[in-house]
């Protein structure tokens, strides 16, 4: 595969944007999965997806948007599906967790819409669902680079705000904290990873690169930085090994970098077990 990834362009792109997501996916999954919010991975996708399907079924039906990157208003309608849960979130103030299941419905019922608009099923659409190699370009390399750079620069510029309010929101409130526009910018930049994670791992299984790493480093790490280095350490783990399986046996990446992050917890929790019971053992010989 080094050859391979030396001589095809293609390969660089998909191994690099990879290795980025590898990164940005887990260490913001971590202050989701802290803030029980797991399942906005998944209702973002599925508008996502929604934006995707749109897309492609505008470049079939109209020459204006025959070149359009489907990228795009994939970007546009995840950061509008976040918006969105947002105002839900604050309309129903004792019943948040129903923004999840309307915004995700609309995004099923939408993108079902489009795909059914769009003569159904097809190559394009599959990828987009659970990723490919051969698809990702280097002007979706160079979207993935810069969604990294504002990943970082938001938790750069909000991490202290952000551990606070992921552990006690009505502290932060009370402290003056502008919960709500952090909260929103948070969900916007979660959206624009889903967004940018859709053509490695595929816009079905991309809540899985989030959410797996954190689950396992949560098992073995004794701090929140240290959680959220080895969710970073698996979720690369998860995306070589995955990468590289689907290459060698021209499998779909987003499914082999998914059941590797399971290999890699169930490695963990069966792990920890033994490691407490040799532990057991000792102090009882002691």
């Amino acid at each position: 595969m080094i050859e391979a990834l030396l001589k095809f362009e293609f390969l660089q792109n998909a191994f690099f944007s990879g290795l980025v997501i590898g990164v940005i996916a887990p260490m913001l999954g971590v202050f989701i999965v802290v803030r029980r919010m797991s399942l906005i991975a998944d209702a973002l996708s599925h508008v996502t997806l929604a934006g995707i399907a749109g897309s492609l079924y505008l470049s079939q039906t109209f020459t204006a948007f025959a070149l359009l990157n489907p990228i795009y208003l994939g970007i546009v309608a995840s950061v509008s599906g976040s918006i969105l849960i947002e105002r839900l979130r604050s309309l129903y103030k004792h019943y948040e967790e129903l923004a999840i299941p309307i915004i995700m419905s609309g995004g099923i019922g939408l993108s079902a819409i489009f795909i059914s608009l769009a003569s159904g099923f097809n190559t394009d659409i599959m990828s987009y669902l659970f990723g490919s190699i051969s698809a990702v370009s280097r002007h979706d390399l160079w979207v993935v680079l810069t969604i990294a750079i504002v990943v970082i620069l938001f938790l750069y510029a909000f991490f202290k705000e952000m551990f606070v309010l992921s552990f006690d929101e009505e502290y932060a409130k009370a402290s003056g904290l502008p919960a709500k526009w952090i909260h929103l910018l948070f969900m916007i930049v979660v959206a624009l990873v889903i967004a940018a994670s859709m053509r490695i791992v595929g816009i079905l299984l991309v809540s899985s690169l989030i959410t797996l790493p954190v689950a396992a480093s949560m098992r073995i790490a004794k701090g929140f930085k240290q959680t959220i280095i080895y969710s970073i350490l698996f979720g690369e783990t998860a995306v070589i090994i995955g990468l590289v399986s689907a290459f060698y046996l021209d499998l779909q990446p987003g499914g082999t970098i998914v059941i590797t992050s399971i290999f890699i917890l169930l490695l963990v929790i069966f792990g920890k077990k033994i490691a407490l019971k040799m532990k057991q053992k000792g102090s009882n010989l002691k």
